[in-house]
């Protein structure tokens, strides 16, 4: 019964027009947007509707939450979920932002909540996703990234792909995959092209891939993931493979929009 009701509430929130303010957002803060194809852009704009009423949204550090933060994350984080069989990213349930780079309070684990590891450090972020907690977003990195994928950094694509990864029960870089043969594939490209950016992170040797990523499995993935939305041209020219499986996994060809559009996107 809570299902229809759901289904039912989504149905009916993809059927209402799309409020051309946001479109008008959109299209200033998310240049992505001008590379989609006309049915890509309604499938966004319907995902957009439903994940900003499912969400709870919150702003930190005096930020007044407006149409413009609540279209611009969204549509970054709906952008993933294209080519996916998904939920609306079911375990996102709060989305918290703040204005600018903070060194956010520290987080206790929930009453019902069992540590895996021993409880980070607080230190300045742009963006954090938990395994049973909120997402954390940074507003000014989160627009610049939006508005320049040409940079190959976006928060919005790194947390949100962490919560992809965490679907499993995990965040170890693996998100779920369709059968054996995928993960085998997955896990076999995937470890070595993590292997060889530690191996050039360690030595100071500059890579295609942000170093951030060698930090371990799970932020390889959400990197590679940036720079597979953000720099596919330069992806399929140094790691054709990683290219490949991550093409499978989310079912989409950010190469082939920079080929045929005139975004500016390498």
């Amino acid at each position: 019964m809570f299902r229809w009701f759901t289904d039912h509430r989504r149905k009916k929130l993809m059927k209402a027009p799309f409020p051309p303010a946001w479109e008008k957002i959109i299209q200033r803060n998310v240049s992505h947007y001008c590379m989609l194809d006309d049915a890509e852009r309604a499938q966004l704009r319907s995902l957009i509707h439903v994940f900003i009423a499912e969400k709870y949204w919150e702003g930190a550090g005096g930020l007044p939450l407006t149409d413009e933060i609540r279209v611009t994350i969204s549509a970054q984080a709906c952008l993933l979920l294209l080519g996916l069989p998904h939920n609306y990213y079911q375990n996102v349930i709060t989305i918290i932002v703040y204005p600018s780079t903070v060194v956010p309070p520290p987080r206790k684990p929930g009453f019902f909540e069992t540590p895996l590891a021993p409880v980070e450090g607080v230190h300045p972020i742009i963006g954090q996703a938990f395994q049973q907690g909120p997402v954390i977003i940074i507003w000014d990195a989160a627009l610049h990234g939006g508005r320049h994928p040409e940079l190959g950094h976006n928060v919005i694509y790194h947390e949100f792909a962490h919560k992809l990864d965490m679907l499993d029960g995990a965040a170890d870089g693996t998100p779920p995959l369709r059968d054996r043969a995928e993960y085998r594939d997955w896990v076999q490209t995937c470890s070595r092209e993590y292997l060889r950016l530690k191996h050039d992170a360690e030595r100071g040797k500059k890579s295609f891939l942000n170093a951030y990523g060698a930090t371990d499995e799970a932020e390889f993935f959400a990197v590679a993931t940036e720079q597979f939305f953000d720099q596919p041209l330069l992806m399929i020219k140094h790691a054709p493979d990683l290219y490949r499986v991550l093409k499978e996994y989310y079912r989409q060809d950010p190469a082939r929009r920079a080929d045929q559009n005139k975004c500016s996107v390498k």
